[in-house]
């Protein structure tokens, strides 16, 4: 097979409003939108690749994957805040980005690039089980796995860095 990852997502990586993603703080501080939201492609473009899908399947789910974090603002802003103190009680749960960034990321995608009722619904339904919804579609399964592996691993190196600077602090001078 001939397909490459940056021939599938070319234009959505050069694009100026998925280059400002690169701006907003991911999984701890050391990681961005952005570099989450490539991670995840890949981790998807492999997965399908290894499962031998459809080069059409393959490019699909690729897509939906790099744009599955396109909801376009920092949730750790001001601005996110605000929007959040208009809910009380459970609506401001389920008002939390990790519960409406999918919906607002499949919106936002399929303004600026073209989507199919699959892809938007991986994207939509990507933070399964925190979603109401289960994703309905093998894309939305492969999203959501490639998300929750990636985001594990950038979790858990945030985890280990932290630890690593306090053993430092911690260690007395010379040893």
């Amino acid at each position: 097979m001939g397909l490459s990852f940056e021939a599938v997502t070319a234009d959505i990586l050069t694009h100026p409003l998925f280059e400002e993603t690169r701006q907003f703080v991911h999984h701890g501080v050391e990681n961005s939108v952005y570099e989450h939201s490539v991670a995840v492609a890949r981790m998807a473009f492999r997965m399908t690749c290894a499962m031998d899908w459809s080069e059409e399947d393959i490019i699909s789910v690729t897509r939906a994957a790099l744009l599955h974090d396109f909801f376009g603002y920092d949730w750790h802003d001001e601005w996110f805040k605000r929007f959040l103190s208009h809910y009380r009680g459970i609506h401001r749960l389920t008002h939390m980005h990790g519960f409406v960034h999918g919906v607002l990321a499949a919106k936002r995608a399929s303004r600026y690039f073209a989507l199919t009722d699959r892809q938007r619904d991986a994207i939509a339904t990507h933070m399964f089980p925190l979603t109401p919804r289960m994703p309905q579609s093998k894309e939305g399964w492969v999203v959501t796995a490639a998300d929750k592996v990636v985001a594990a691993r950038e979790m858990t190196q945030c985890v280990f860095r932290a630890a690593a600077r306090t053993l430092r602090r911690a260690q007395p001078d010379g040893v």
